[in-house]
């Protein structure tokens, strides 16, 4: 059989780290040319574009920010100049700064919301107006279950994903018209960056709550997402799938 996405070009945001790192090395494996855009970390970009490249697929690393409009279209049409149709998109880059609403100020709510919710339009629109006129392609949006569920989150983060899940719905009804899947996949907590943001006390309790007793690695997200975005997911559309372990609520 052949690789899940065996000839795909991918973009994934927020590269670099954690899940996205995991996705960017997992799709590779499964025969996808990858691009990826960060934040600040050089290092971390240039290890990322390394491991893409050793498995035999071409890589291009992006320092643009998710909220940068004009940037993303700059990297659309970069990638469609070298490589062709990019006909995958994860929606991974997030943010969160752990706290209660009553001293959440407005900076703080300002960045997780323009990251994680404004950062859809900036990141998706150019690479859907692709998948449009070729009539083919697939998005996929990682939210969380702190949007479906009253865990111990944030409440701006909490809302941002939320709203990644309302994006998920409404665009897949409208992209099935052009045979193009929009799904997502809600997690729960993975030992990342941002999973380790929570307070000591909640990643401690956090064995108590989920059948698994421990927390998600990333590649078991990865490999989960190569799945859905491959030709194999055939019919799905405007699904959230959980992986979280087995959170018990």
């Amino acid at each position: 059989m052949s690789l899940l996405l065996e000839g795909k070009c991918a973009f994934v945001s927020g590269g670099t780290r954690g899940i996205g790192a995991a996705i960017c090395e997992v799709f590779a494996r499964e025969g996808a040319d990858v691009a990826f855009n960060y934040h600040s970390r050089d290092d971390l970009a240039e290890e990322i574009v390394a491991k893409v490249e050793s498995l035999g697929r071409r890589c291009k690393a992006f320092k643009v920010s998710v909220t940068d409009r004009v940037g993303m279209k700059k990297i659309v049409r970069e990638l469609t100049d070298a490589w062709g149709f990019v006909e995958v998109l994860v929606n991974n880059a997030a943010v969160n700064k752990p706290d209660y609403f009553v001293t959440t100020t407005e900076k703080s709510w300002d960045w997780v919301i323009d990251t994680n919710v404004n950062s859809l339009f900036a990141v998706t629109k150019p690479f859907y107006k692709k998948m449009v006129r070729h009539k083919k392609g697939s998005i996929l949006n990682i939210t969380s279950i702190g949007a479906m569920s009253s865990l111990p989150t944030s409440v701006h983060y909490a809302t941002s994903k939320a709203a990644m899940i309302g994006f998920t719905k409404c665009l897949s009804r409208e992209a099935a018209q052009f045979k193009v899947a929009v799904n997502a996949i809600a997690a729960g907590i993975f030992d990342t960056d941002l999973g380790n943001t929570l307070p000591e006390r909640l990643l401690s309790a956090h064995e108590g709550w989920v059948s698994r007793g421990r927390l998600g690695l990333p590649n078991e997200l990865a490999e989960f997402a190569a799945f859905m975005c491959s030709d194999r997911n055939s019919y799905m559309n405007g699904e959230v799938v959980i992986i979280d372990g087995g959170v018990i609520t």
